[in-house]
């Protein structure tokens, strides 16, 4: 397993997106971003940096990954990419300051597909990921959705095709932030152990490793560790797609 890295937009980033180190960083989202930084993901997870959004939000920080399959396997099971949105002011369609989204999608097989409950099980794979966790969010929303190709002409020989797609997002609950200081200096930046409790930082460590637990299930892979009872992946696809 290796960490992560990524992409981190503040304002006064380089050109190619990446941090410019500039001290008008808000200290809760650049430990919402350590925390994302140091996420070890199981080998089948591939994770890379991607450059964030601007306008979604005044600080923004995004992964994008792909799910493979048995080691030295290039067939790609499932993709995705997770965007931190952080907004110091708050947001009201956030209910916090903190904002999580997602674009999930991975082909399946045209059978599978056609399960008229796959959309809303799709839906309580993101769900379950974060309260098997016992992560606390809020403000979930997003859509399902599945499209089907069919291939004629000179394209007739090819199987028919269906992908599933996640588009999500939802509010990671905060820990409570401190009390403010009424009179006196200003209070130095929290550090060590406790530092994003006391910042009010949500466990995005958490809520990532939770996403790829989305990602390895649609993808068809077994829970990592152990086999869990209960437990529903989708069968893998037929066939590789080269990378």
């Amino acid at each position: 397993m290796a960490a992560v890295q990524g992409h981190l937009s503040n304002g006064a980033d380089g050109p190619d997106g990446t941090d410019a180190g500039g001290d008008d960083t808000p200290p809760a989202f650049r430990h919402a971003v350590t925390a994302l930084r140091g996420v070890r993901v199981r080998p089948e997870v591939e994770l890379d940096p991607t450059p964030p959004p601007r306008r979604l939000a005044p600080y923004s920080y995004a992964l994008e990954a792909v799910v493979t399959g048995a080691s030295g396997d290039d067939e790609e099971l499932a993709e995705g990419r997770l965007i931190l949105l952080h907004d110091p002011a708050g947001h009201d369609a956030w209910r916090g300051t903190f904002r999580l989204v997602t674009l999930v999608h991975a082909d399946l097989e045209p059978e599978i597909a056609a399960d008229p409950l796959l959309p809303e099980v799709c839906w309580s794979w993101l769900t379950g990921a974060l309260e098997a966790r016992g992560l606390p969010y809020g403000e979930p929303s997003g859509t399902v959705t599945r499209a089907s190709s069919h291939y004629f002409g000179a394209m007739g020989e090819r199987e028919p095709s269906t992908k599933i797609e996640i588009r999500a997002s939802w509010t990671p609950s905060e820990h409570p932030p401190p009390e403010p200081a009424r009179s006196g200096p200003r209070r130095p930046e929290p550090a060590g152990e406790g530092a994003a409790e006391r910042l009010g930082v949500p466990d995005t460590a958490g809520h990532l490793a939770a996403w790829c637990d989305l990602l390895c299930q649609i993808a068809g892979l077994p829970p990592a560790g152990a086999t869990e009872a209960g437990v529903v992946s989708l069968p893998q696809r037929r066939g590789p797609q080269a990378r």
